[in-house]
């Protein structure tokens, strides 16, 4: 299935200028109201020219604003006719019902479109650097980490092997003393932030190999990585990570989690078996 726009800017958007990166930004966190936007409208919203709109739309391999447009109402139309579900901003006068049906929407749509970005060949090849590692440390900065403890402790439950390294500094140091037969599970919506950057180079320096868990498979960080599974939720890199956001690396590491498990689901479940039984005792 051919990609949308969304995912067509969250693909390029490290090819763009930074004059473009603004009107993706912008088309990213607000595609509903940009389907009604004139060029004017539109170049006046995001702070830049007009002229910059229209090689924005080329950037992105589109004709000219009015195709641009139509694809971003396509791709939106399409999200919502899956959904089945109110869509759009929250909003003050929102009932609650209103309210509980956008997020769903906004939920679902980020799974839907990680789910578009799943290969089946990369996620075959990500279990087996899981499984062929004598070490897996998984790292992120931010909510990015809390993203890599819940993947950390989801793996503890059937390996040892599994480990989270919270802080940024101790990140470079368990690089640096990492083996190269070793492995880091990083989680960056971005791929892009410094500390990431400085561990990556930490662990490239110890032959250690990286798989990046990130939204854009063109950004930094994807280039200094092994393997990069991209995972869906429409924001640019700069916003606070949002719950649909985490819904999509959770679905994406669920996917992964289910594929390492199934080519041994014995030893998975006596090592579940086995921890159940030691944490019995901590049940009232």
């Amino acid at each position: 299935m051919a990609e949308n726009v969304f995912e067509t800017i969250s693909r390029r958007y490290y090819e763009l200028t930074a004059a473009e990166k603004k009107a993706a930004d912008y088309v990213l966190a607000n595609r509903e109201q940009c389907q009604t936007l004139s060029i004017a409208e539109l170049a006046e919203s995001c702070g830049v020219a007009e002229a910059t709109v229209s090689r924005f739309c080329r950037s992105l391999g589109y004709s000219g604003f009015h195709i641009f447009k139509m694809a971003i109402a396509g791709a939106a139309a399409s999200l919502q006719e899956e959904g089945g579900m109110l869509s759009g901003p929250v909003l003050p006068e929102d009932s609650m019902e209103e309210m509980c049906q956008k997020l769903y929407s906004a939920d679902q749509n980020a799974m839907h479109e990680t789910l578009e970005l799943i290969e089946e060949a990369k996620i075959k090849k990500a279990a087996d650097m899981l499984e062929e590692a004598g070490r897996v440390v998984c790292m992120g900065q931010g909510g990015s980490m809390v993203m890599a403890e819940e993947a950390s402790h989801l793996f503890s439950m059937v390996s040892g092997k599994f480990s989270a390294v919270p802080d940024s500094h101790s990140q470079i140091v368990t690089a640096v003393n990492m083996s190269p037969g070793d492995l880091i599970l990083f989680f960056s919506y971005s791929g892009a932030t410094k500390d990431m950057m400085d561990t990556m180079r930490a662990a490239a320096l110890s032959g250690v190999k990286i798989l990046l868990v990130t939204r854009f498979p063109n950004s930094p960080g994807a280039a200094l990585a092994d393997l990069v599974l991209p995972c869906g939720s429409n924001e640019n890199p700069l916003q606070v990570g949002s719950v649909p956001a985490r819904i999509a690396q959770l679905f994406l590491l669920d996917v992964l989690f289910s594929e390492y498990c199934r080519r041994d689901l014995k030893s998975c479940r006596m090592s579940r078996e086995r921890i159940a039984a030691a944490m019995e005792g901590k049940h009232l």
